[in-house]
């Protein structure tokens, strides 16, 4: 059974830093473009990053970049979300996903987890 589970989660005051975590078990995800989603209340869910499979090629959405960094250990099936410098926000649930190349649909989701960022 394929499965993505995140942690690094909670509750930060405005101007911390968390570090998500998203560990893939069933399958190999190598060669996969793995991706961060969030979804806060009464909102559509964005893409906040994505990262190919050599780390070479990344995405960040215009509202984090230059705070988030995406990075991923192949050999570890783990991809992360450095978050700094956070603000109210960037409260939401946060989910990684994976999908084989940008050209196709995300098709392995995770069940998030809580961003809480307090003012």
């Amino acid at each position: 059974q394929v499965q993505l589970v995140e942690s690094g989660g909670g509750l930060v005051q405005a101007g911390g830093s968390l570090r998500l975590s998203c560990t893939a078990s069933g399958r190999t995800f190598s060669t996969y473009i793995m991706g961060w989603f969030r979804q806060a209340p009464g909102k559509e869910r964005e893409l906040v990053a994505d990262i190919n499979w050599s780390g070479g090629s990344t995405y960040y959405a215009d509202s984090v970049k230059g705070r988030f960094t995406i990075s991923r250990d192949v050999a570890k099936n783990t991809v992360y979300l450095q978050m700094d410098s956070l603000k109210p926000e960037d409260t939401a649930v946060y989910c990684c996903a994976a999908r084989p190349s940008r050209l196709r649909e995300y098709d392995y989701w995770g069940q998030g987890t809580q961003v809480t960022v307090s003012s």
